[in-house]
């Protein structure tokens, strides 16, 4: 099934899903009396070709930031928060997001197969995400989903440093899950790193702290272009 929100992302130049939550694992305020209306704008100036929102209590989110945010822009919109039932796909989908978070820890196998059929069927992209090699095993099939590893631990709210190695280390898995948008996400500071993990295979990373945190955002963007690939030259015709 096409999914606009992974056909956005892996047709993106800079893949990078730019996200929107007001407070950090440790309660710092990343809106810093910016609007979601003014950070939108930035986002959509720094050319992110897809946004994520974060409404879980934990970051200070709700479902008034999401219906705002999706008020504010044209871009696919991820939902983060827990997704537990089909009455939350039902909700996230009438709020007008393109894609939500199944966390594979909290899901039973059969419940997430159930519910990323059911969020397909919604037109909702299934962002499933895990954290060790038993959760990608455990995968149903992940056509028209993003597989995305989470750099930072759930069960600390992810509190603490992240594993970057982990993206590193599950990748070769994660493509074998058939999906076609593999995604590294939290935890990602450094451009350099970003380009790392975009280097090695991985379709797109989700950022969102350090690109709240950031004074110029536009220089977070530019480093990470500096560290990739150049595009291919079109072709002249004839």
């Amino acid at each position: 099934m096409a999914s606009s929100f992974v056909d956005t992302l892996t047709g993106a130049r800079r893949p990078v899903i730019m996200e929107l939550k007001p407070r950090s694992a440790d309660g710092e305020d990343l809106f810093r009396g910016r609007s979601p209306a003014e950070i939108v704008a930035r986002y959509e100036a720094a050319g992110a070709p897809c946004l994520s929102v974060v409404t879980g209590r934990w970051f200070g989110g709700d479902a008034d930031l999401l219906a705002e945010v999706v008020g504010r822009t044209d871009l696919p919109v991820l939902q983060k928060d827990f997704i537990t039932n089909a009455g939350k796909l039902r909700a996230a989908s009438d709020l007008g997001a393109s894609a939500v978070l199944l966390t594979a820890a909290l899901l039973p196998g059969a419940a997430l197969a159930r519910l990323a059929e059911r969020a397909l069927a919604l037109g909702l992209t299934p962002f499933i995400e895990v954290a060790d090699l038993a959760e990608v095993e455990a995968l149903p099939s992940c056509e028209g989903c993003v597989v995305a590893v989470n750099n930072k631990d759930i069960r600390v709210r992810e509190r603490g440093d992240a594993d970057l190695d982990r993206s590193r280390r599950l990748l070769p898995a994660v493509r074998r899950t058939g999906t076609p948008c593999p995604v590294s996400a939290s935890g990602i500071d450094d451009p350099r790193v970003a380009a790392g993990l975009l280097n090695a295979g991985y379709a797109g990373l989700l950022v969102g702290t350090r690109l709240l945190r950031a004074d110029r955002l536009e220089s977070w963007c530019e480093e990470l272009d500096d560290l990739r690939p150049a595009p291919p030259a079109p072709r002249r015709a004839g």
